[in-house]
């Protein structure tokens, strides 16, 4: 039951931090969820397959910790725990960090700014690398093979959204502010060497 309680927990400040950042900014006029808005072709269809993958994630990960269901010995999921809660920090920091700036999905419409500071100076997707760690971290404490398969499924699309969709707006928007950045600054974690 405690790890039920901490799997719930895990998953509630995840996704209060999400909704309640959504509700401050449609309190601003500010549209924030663009996923499969105002695109054609693959990128509509990575983030069409995203946002049902991260659903389907999301109703697997509450019935995982619902039926408790594990293979794995207690040191294992105790590692999982600390996996969420490190996805936790990493995503509220992530949102913390890019302020008004945050969507989810890419707009073509709304201007915003490249951000390159706080978590963003060793990680360029660190709202991802969030959202990875806690799939992880649920995996771990509450593992299926369910839930393994579509929590990957869930990674492999943020990764396709990353590299088609957002990557290329970011490099067309910021030009070479964006490449500077790119390449100091690796995908999910850490600085590259050898650039200034």
């Amino acid at each position: 039951m405690k790890m039920q309680i901490v799997g719930y927990m895990i998953l509630l400040v995840f996704y209060l931090c999400y909704f309640i950042k959504m509700f401050q900014q449609r309190k601003q006029g500010i549209q924030t969820d663009h996923m499969g808005k105002g695109k054609q072709g693959i990128q509509k269809k990575i983030e069409i397959m995203m946002k049902g993958a991260t659903i389907a994630t999301f109703i697997i990960e509450i019935l995982s910790i619902y039926l408790n269901t594990t293979t794995f010995p207690l040191i294992i999921r105790i590692m999982g725990i600390f996996l969420g809660i490190i996805g936790d920090i990493v995503f509220i920091a992530s949102v913390l960090t890019m302020k008004d700036s945050w969507r989810v999905g890419v707009s073509y419409e709304e201007k915003t700014d490249l951000i390159t500071d706080g978590i963003y100076q060793i990680s360029r997707n660190p709202a991802f690398l969030g959202f990875n760690l806690v799939y992880l971290g649920m995996c771990l404490m509450f593992f299926n093979t369910i839930l393994l398969i579509i929590s990957l499924l869930a990674m492999m699309m943020f990764h396709l959204q990353i590299k088609y969709v957002e990557e290329p707006f970011l490099k067309q928007e910021f030009k070479e502010q964006y490449l500077r950045y790119y390449q100091q600054v690796n995908c999910y974690i850490g600085k590259r060497t050898g650039f200034k």
